[in-house]
């Protein structure tokens, strides 16, 4: 978070715990939409037109949120319509940054050495929290959104004109009551509960934050027990929304965020499941391991003081799945 005073950006973290130690997440500030036609979307906010070259993303391979959006672009075959830059892994006082390094690709927008200047450029008064994903118009030169879940929906459909794979839906029509209960139950439970435990300032906040965490996971365990995906008999958004912490659980959310009561590979469902999600030609190109769990260790402070990262655990999400037997 920040603030322009008198020209200047300052930084200015918000405070993300309640009195009770509980961690919240802010909302997204930026939430208009892109359509075919340029026409409003869900939030009511149009006039963003899909076009090949008109928009860029802002990433970190780290950010699940983030990652969400590659694995979209990868899989639509967006890649040549929609440009990327990466921050550096670590994020520090200044926030995200664009300091050099071998994984960090430059703004080519405004040449910003911090990511805030993105946000500032958008609005000169904003004053929310600096975060990746983020969608820019390059014609307009502002940000369309940063809310990643609506980032996906647009990609989902609203570039298929230009698409490689237009005729991939991951938010069929006669599914999306569906795909939102369970988004909903994923989302408060797991998506943000890693980080709830995580980052929780009392013990009754990370108890229960944790106890609704493996809920969730045994209620997904058995759910994935008789049916190969999440929702009907296809992959959906609800399975990548789920993916992105299920890929980061055991390298990072078990031992850094305490989620420790089991670990994913103890749940043979959700184990398998995972698998087979990584093995979709065009995942595993969007995935930088080493950059997800430097940042989390190297940059949590508050919860890992020494920076130092772990070598393991080694995981093996190549390895032969059972899900193709499974019912629908």
């Amino acid at each position: 978070m920040g603030v322009m005073i008198d020209g200047v950006w300052h930084v200015v973290e918000p405070a993300r715990n309640d009195a009770d130690g509980k961690f919240n997440n802010p909302e997204t500030a930026f939430r208009s939409w892109i359509t075919p036609d340029g026409s409003a979307g869900p939030t009511g906010v149009g006039g963003f037109k899909a076009a090949p070259g008109r928009y860029h993303l802002y990433i970190c391979h780290a950010c699940p949120w983030a990652h969400r959006t590659m694995i979209y672009r990868a899989l639509k075959g967006l890649e040549d319509a929609i440009s990327v830059s990466v921050v550096h892994w670590y994020k520090g006082d200044d926030g995200w940054t664009f300091k050099p390094d071998d994984e960090v690709v430059p703004d080519p927008v405004l040449g910003a050495d911090y990511l805030h200047q993105i946000y500032a450029a958008a609005d000169a008064h904003f004053t929310g929290r600096v975060s990746v994903p983020v969608l820019w118009d390059l014609e307009t030169g502002t940000i369309v959104n940063n809310e990643s879940s609506e980032i996906i929906r647009m990609f989902n459909s609203a570039f298929d004109a230009f698409a490689g794979h237009p005729e991939r839906d991951y938010y069929p029509a006669p599914l999306r009551d569906e795909i939102d209960a369970v988004n909903d139950r994923v989302f408060n439970t797991v998506n943000i509960g890693v980080y709830k435990s995580g980052f929780a300032r009392s013990q009754a906040a990370y108890d229960e934050a944790v106890t609704k965490l493996f809920d969730t996971f045994d209620w997904l365990e058995a759910r994935l027990s008789k049916q190969r995906y999440l929702v009907g008999d296809q992959i959906t958004e609800a399975d990548w929304r789920l993916f992105t912490t299920l890929l980061r659980f055991d390298p990072v959310y078990h031992g850094h965020f305490k989620c420790n009561i089991r670990r994913l590979i103890d749940y043979p469902s959700l184990w398998n499941y995972s698998r087979d999600l990584y093995q979709v030609p065009g995942v595993a190109s969007t995935i930088n391991n080493p950059q997800i769990k430097i940042h989390y260790y190297g940059s949590h402070e508050n919860v890992n003081p020494t920076g130092i990262v772990p070598v393991g655990p080694v995981i093996d999400f190549l390895a032969p799945h059972n899900r193709a037997g499974i019912a629908a």
